[in-house]
């Protein structure tokens, strides 16, 4: 395998967490899907019809502009792609990365924390937006461990 991309959104920094120990673990390079506008604790408030998250989630054409784009995608022949899970899928802005650029035959890992969402419905829309990448299975990593799944993934 080639250069690795772990690219990640975290709303909380626990998948920052968990992507930051995988890059270090497996020498890949770190890209933070940060939001253009920065999300505030109240847009965050899941129990508030009202908040952007779930005003934006509701909304299945709902693209959060991204900060900054990744430099050189092209360099990358794998990308990791993490995330929290957001009413049993990726968050939008996600959708926004993977619909911002080509990952036809890339390998694409995807990986995700949850308090309680399994990532199948996740792998499946991710899968949508990128139907020409080569897709691994993904892994829900909530606390330790992310660093030693990154190896077993990337290596076979």
């Amino acid at each position: 395998m080639g250069k690795t991309l772990i690219a990640y959104f975290s709303a909380s920094g626990v998948t920052a967490r968990a992507a930051k120990e995988m890059a270090e673990a497996v020498g890949a390079d770190l890209y933070e899907i940060r939001p253009a506008e920065p999300y505030t604790a109240a847009d965050l408030n899941w129990t508030d019809k009202n908040s952007r998250s779930t005003i934006e989630m509701k909304d299945p054409n709902s693209r959060p502009a991204i900060a900054e784009p990744v430099e050189n995608m092209a360099q990358y022949d794998t990308v990791m792609v993490g995330f929290p899970i957001w009413w049993y899928v990726e968050p939008h802005i996600v959708d926004t990365f993977l619909e911002s650029y080509d990952f036809s035959g890339k390998t694409m890992i995807p990986f995700a924390t949850s308090g309680g969402t399994g990532i199948g419905k996740a792998e499946k829309s991710l899968q949508s937006h990128c139907p020409k990448a080569s897709w691994k299975k993904g892994q829900l990593l909530n606390g330790a461990g992310a660093a030693e799944w990154a190896k077993r993934v990337l290596k076979g």
